[in-house]
């Protein structure tokens, strides 16, 4: 369960990361190579799901976006210095609680 959580994280910090180079390569004008780099992080951010035990595609990314969501929470408490709210911390809960739900719930 430790190595499915630190993958989770780490393809999440892989797809945030590479998008906001990106953004910042096209929305704040910074160097071509700020949106180059963005993109080979994308590329290992596809590889990184590849690793996980999972046995279902969908299962796996589903549960990402939830993953996804509550980091890309706090890469804006963090980064964009975005303090969430009491509903984003709501939504954070329940994007953990269907998270849970979805990999581990008990199945037939």
């Amino acid at each position: 369960m430790l190595k499915a959580a630190l993958l989770f994280i780490l393809a999440g910090l892989a797809e945030i990361g590479g998008g906001y180079l990106i953004w910042l390569w096209l929305r704040e004008s910074r160097p071509f190579w700020y949106g180059l780099l963005g993109a080979v992080i994308l590329v290992l951010y596809g590889i990184v799901p590849t690793l996980q035990t999972f046995p279902s595609f969908g299962r796996v990314y589903a549960a990402y976006g939830g993953v996804f969501i509550i980091l890309a929470v706090f890469w804006g408490w963090w980064v964009d210095k975005q303090t969430p709210d009491t509903y984003d911390w709501i939504g954070m809960l329940l994007c953990v609680a269907g998270v849970s739900v979805m990999l581990w719930g008990p199945r037939n």
